[in-house]
């Protein structure tokens, strides 16, 4: 069965869900696909970057992947953003991939591996993603899911104003 695998510090909003988007673009297609946006290309050794051949607008048939390259030699700013579903093809191969960076299993490694067995597909999704792998992405995600939410947002949003005001009286 394929299967999604979501990266717990990478929080994704969109209309429809990203994961949505992508099981439905899983249905018509029948490959792997991973989520991708682009990344300032000085960011790139952050981040696993994909090369590849567009098909669509929102859609590359990914011919490499690189884990976390320096901007010189990063093939794209298109960066691997913790979402993916994949099929069960990549358990055979990450069990005879050795271990990669940080001596660690590397799903990165597994994927690349993957590019030689089936077509893999890179998606842009329709959305927003927060790195809350980060103190100022954790923080970010928490303020526009504050001020979203149906049943506190009018009421955190009235608070921040008001935080916000006092912090400027404090200062003056």
């Amino acid at each position: 069965e394929p299967f999604a695998v979501l990266l717990a510090d990478d929080l994704m909003i969109g209309q429809p869900p990203i994961m949505q988007q992508m099981t439905d673009l899983f249905a018509e297609r029948q490959c792997s696909i991973l989520a991708v946006q682009e990344v300032p290309r000085n960011e790139t050794h952050r981040y696993g970057i994909v090369r590849g051949e567009p098909l669509a607008a929102d859609l590359l048939a990914i011919s490499g992947l690189v884990e976390k390259p320096q901007p010189d030699v990063a093939p794209s700013n298109l960066a691997v953003a913790g979402r993916y579903v994949l099929t069960p093809a990549v358990f055979d191969l990450i069990r005879v991939q050795p271990r990669g960076a940080g001596g660690e299993i590397q799903l990165t490694d597994g994927i690349a591996a993957l590019l030689n067995v089936e077509q893999v597909l890179a998606y842009r999704y329709h959305g927003t993603r927060y790195d809350c792998g980060s103190k100022l992405g954790l923080m970010q995600a928490s303020v526009v899911l504050g001020q979203t939410h149906p049943e506190l947002g009018d009421d955190f949003t009235a608070w921040l104003k008001a935080r916000q005001a006092a912090s400027e009286a404090t200062a003056a």
